[in-house]
């Protein structure tokens, strides 16, 4: 029998288990060597009742001292209580809907063996629905005995068969299992080969270590991981390797276009900046596009950085586009860079939906002929009607807000390949940053500029709303203004929470002398305009908002704000909220207000908030949270679902897979030698069931 043949004809299958099997993706099996456990209990030894702690899983056995129920429970779910002693203490076995033949397996007197994870009630030890091991189980080295897998539920098939029959495929199939990497790649990554690695992942060896098995750090696990990271940094690494075979228009810095930078900005550079600066000059003089990732904390200083590279385009006679993702972000880039070019013959223009048709028309216009040297806008750059002489330098500002295609779209306006900067002020993790960019060089702006007041930030509960609003009102009283950001747009009869609508009502009823103005995505896209506008111009003096404000919004005489049901948001997206305040010379307050219920649990989650305003940090601990997926939107960049792989877990090894990857691509591009073949097949069968 072979590893690709019918599940059915593994020993104890046949036709009607391999039925059921097929519903769980089982075929052969092979698909069943790579059906995993879910968990593993430690069934070595019994353990004396009266050693027993919470959150142990680990068989029990001793006499059965008393069986109750078998009937209902107050109406609810059937209950089944049976008490077993062991002459050290007692342990009550808890069953909630069950079949009434579950009754029949318990005699008050005889023994019996329980396994199950140990919790507290009363300060008395209990297991909810525990396996039962007969004197056979027991006694077999596949159920006891050992560190004994604990597989996902297959619908009509017992655990302890399911088990059965992993051990067959095991024992039959596991060695028969090709290595694809070679020696050199394995103990690079300090894993043990494929057949091994499958053997103990099933069925760890008597020495193993239980705990390093649950929490999926054994070195025959890592082996798994290793594979899953290489898949995907072989992917960035051929990708890299692809934009270093483009060509594009080297764009060498002068002196004098340095010199005349720094004669324009208002203050010195940080250090940080310099860096970074040097770091994008390098990669702009070079034949092939520069492909940077700029990652600075709000208000760090990257749009200086973005212009003097635009600058640097200029001075060569070839164009520059910088894209942003609302229209407000969009017209401050462009005032800001019109500023700065101010009595140099560099034309800065503006391109978004809300200019007249007439005037964006004389605008793509100028984009069209050459005349506008730096154009500012927001997806209006990437239209079809939209073309460019010479576009050489491509900036994108909160990439994160864009798609992959549309960031293709703008590199697809240009006749060669453009140099490429990306920036982002939602500080990306290390180990994200090496999953999500690994085809990018990564800047980061980690030092604020001289004289920035950090904000001061307090979780508040319920109870200290008063002294919040009486806050806000003395920050009005001194010529300060005020953000309070909601979740929803209106009241849910579901979820109970105080929508952006009805609260804009309570502030204009609390503070009838004072405007207030109201923004959320719902509202269109002039409207919303119209109302950032006036709050920035100072004809609004409070504005209740959704999230629509959390980017580049720059208004430095916002001193306040305030966010309502702050545990519905992630750590980094209320960094970013933060952000809208202390961008000016007076203190300035964040007030994350958590409801009474749940004061408590969120506050703990929220207090790294009141601790730092480092946002490396805050991006760790809610990368930790939340997982890559949802981490400030980036599934849409790219990246694939992990199995085996934990990016905050296994932050080491996605190191070592890009180191590897990048290694055997200097070696061998193409995987054409005969040692990289088994790399190729598999690498053939991840993009084929995993990678797009």
């Amino acid at each position: 029998m072979t590893a690709q043949d019918s599940i059915q004809y593994v020993k104890g299958v046949g036709p009607r288990l391999a039925e059921k099997l097929l519903a769980r993706g089982i075929r052969t099996p092979q698909d069943a060597l790579y059906f995993f456990p879910k968990g593993y209990q430690d069934r070595r030894r019994t353990v004396p009742i009266r050693e027993l702690s919470a959150g142990m899983t680990v068989p029990v056995r001793g006499k059965v001292l008393s069986v109750q129920g078998g009937g209902r429970l107050f109406r609810g779910p059937r209950l089944l209580e049976v008490v077993i002693g062991d002459g050290t203490g007692r342990v009550v076995a808890k069953w909630f809907r069950f079949h009434p033949s579950l009754v029949e397996r318990f005699r008050v007197g005889e023994p019996v063996t329980l396994c199950g994870t140990v919790r507290l009630f009363r300060f008395l030890p209990e297991m909810h629905h525990p396996e039962i091991l007969s004197t056979e189980e027991a006694a077999d080295p596949i159920h006891s005995g050992r560190i004994v897998p604990v597989y996902p539920d297959v619908e009509g098939i017992p655990p302890r068969i399911v088990r059965k029959i992993q051990w067959e495929v095991v024992r039959n199939h596991a060695d028969k299992e090709a290595e694809c990497f070679p020696p050199w790649v394995l103990e690079k990554a300090g894993v043990p080969p494929l057949h091994e690695s499958l053997v103990a992942i099933h069925f760890p060896r008597d020495d193993a270590d239980a705990a390093s098995f649950r929490e999926f750090s054994s070195p025959q696990q890592k082996r798994l991981v290793f594979g899953e990271l290489f898949s995907l940094q072989w992917a960035l690494a051929k990708r890299r390797a692809g934009m270093d075979r483009e060509s594009a228009t080297p764009l060498p810095w002068d002196p004098e276009i340095v010199g005349e930078i720094k004669r324009r900005l208002p203050f010195d550079l940080t250090g940080a900046q310099r860096r970074v600066v040097n770091e994008i000059l390098k990669d702009l003089k070079q034949p092939h596009p520069m492909h940077r990732l700029l990652q600075g904390d709000v208000g760090s200083g990257k749009t200086i950085v973005a212009w003097i590279a635009a600058m640097v385009a200029w001075r060569h006679g070839v164009q520059a586009a910088v894209m942003a993702p609302t229209e407000i972000l969009a017209e401050q880039h462009y005032r800001r860079f019109a500023s700065l070019a101010k009595g140099l013959p560099a034309r800065v223009d503006l391109l978004s939906a809300a200019l007249p048709p007439k005037e964006r028309e004389a605008a793509r216009e100028r984009i069209r002929n050459g005349e506008t040297d730096i154009a500012v806008g927001t997806h209006a750059l990437i239209q079809e009607s939209v073309e460019f002489r010479d576009l050489a330098l491509g900036v994108i500002d909160e990439q994160h807000r864009f798609g992959v295609l549309q960031r293709a779209a703008l590199r697809g306006k240009a006749k060669t390949s453009p140099h490429l900067l990306v920036m982002t002020a939602t500080p990306i993790p290390r180990t994200l940053a090496i999953a999500l960019y690994g085809d990018l060089d990564v800047s980061v702006i980690d030092e604020m500029p001289k004289g920035r007041i950090p904000v001061r930030t307090r979780v508040v509960t319920e109870t200290g709303r008063r002294k919040v609003f009486e806050e806000m009102r003395r920050e009005l009283d001194q010529g300060g203004r005020a953000y309070v950001v909601l979740p929803l747009v209106e009241e849910s009869e579901k979820i109970a929470l105080r929508d952006a609508v009805r609260t804009a009502e309570r502030i204009r009823e609390a503070f009838p002398d004072i405007p207030v103005g109201l923004l959320h995505g719902r509202m269109k896209a002039e409207e919303k305009e119209s109302g950032m506008r006036r709050f920035k111009e100072g004809e609004l003096r409070v504005l209740v908002s959704t999230t629509v404000v959390e980017v580049g919004v720059d208004v430095p005489e916002a001193t306040i704000i305030v966010i309502e049901h702050a545990e519905r948001f992630g750590l980094s997206q209320l960094h970013q909220l933060r952000g809208r305040v202390g961008r000016g010379l007076r203190p300035s307050s964040c007030y994350l207000m958590v409801g009474n219920e749940q004061g408590e649990d969120a506050a703990a989650r929220l207090s790294i908030m009141e601790r730092t305003t480092d946002g490396f940090r805050i991006a760790e601990e809610d990368l930790k949270i939340r997982g890559p997926g949802d981490f400030a939107g980036v599934r849409q960049s790219g990246i694939p679902d992990l199995v085996f792989a934990d990016l905050v877990r296994d932050a080491g090894m996605l190191q070592v897979a890009k180191e590897v990857a990048g290694e055997l691509h200097g070696k061998d591009p193409d995987l054409k030698e005969p040692a990289h073949e088994g790399i190729r097949r598999f690498l053939a069968r991840r993009a084929a069931t995993a990678l797009d």
